[in-house]
């Protein structure tokens, strides 16, 4: 099961095509055991920033430079493509059902050379971690950042200060302002600094903020 944030595939909907260089937010979950491959398997892509995080279980991303890695939950990937890559990204068997975000984003400059950057599970803590961009794993769009937040009932961060964000609830519930998001909810918010969001259950918060 995937749900999409923008048009993707035959959802197609040009109202709806990305937000400032966020052109994909996919929400997908794959089950080992309903199929021979849950996943995707060896496909092309170009000039796209592919930042993933996982939520459940394990992926297992190979590409054709060679590289196999295996994703555990509470950690995050990025492939650059750049130039031109293949790779695939498939549920590892062993460790059962996956649940993983992956986002696309336009990069600054065209004609990179691709690579691949593995991240280290961030700290323990309830306000926002940087996991990409910024403090997090390199990513070639300027001035994008992934944010994390792990919030339990009643704990609350305040979100960046920057004029675009795309705010959504991973897991659990949260209130922004009054707005009540449910896991697999998003919210875009436009020169609006300063929201403070609040967990009513044990949430994992991502905010792709942009400067």
């Amino acid at each position: 099961m995937t749900r999409h944030s923008f048009s993707f595939g035959p959802h197609y909907d040009p109202a709806n095509l990305g937000f400032g260089p966020l052109v994909c937010h996919n929400d997908d979950r794959l089950d080992p055991s309903a199929a021979d491959v849950a996943g995707y398997p060896e496909h092309p892509h170009t000039e796209l920033e592919i930042v993933t995080w996982v939520l459940e279980g394990a992926l297992v991303h190979t590409d054709v430079a060679g590289g196999r890695h295996v994703v555990e939950a509470g950690r995050a990937q990025v492939l650059s493509a750049g130039t031109g890559v293949r790779h695939s990204e498939v549920a590892d068997a062993q460790s059962g059902r996956c649940g993983f975000v992956q986002a696309w984003l336009t990069p600054s400059a065209p004609g990179a050379v691709p690579s691949y950057a593995l991240g280290e599970a961030p700290p323990s803590s309830s306000g926002l971690v940087e996991v990409a961009g910024g403090d997090g794993l390199p990513i070639g769009t300027t001035g994008a950042r992934l944010l994390l937040a792990r919030l339990s009932p009643g704990e609350s961060v305040t979100l960046p200060d920057d004029p675009r964000q795309h705010v959504f609830a991973a897991t659990g519930g949260v209130s922004l302002d009054g707005l009540d998001l449910r896991a697999g909810d998003a919210v875009r918010l436009t020169d609006e600094p300063g929201r403070t969001v609040r967990a009513s259950e044990q949430t994992e918060l991502l905010v792709w903020s942009f400067a």
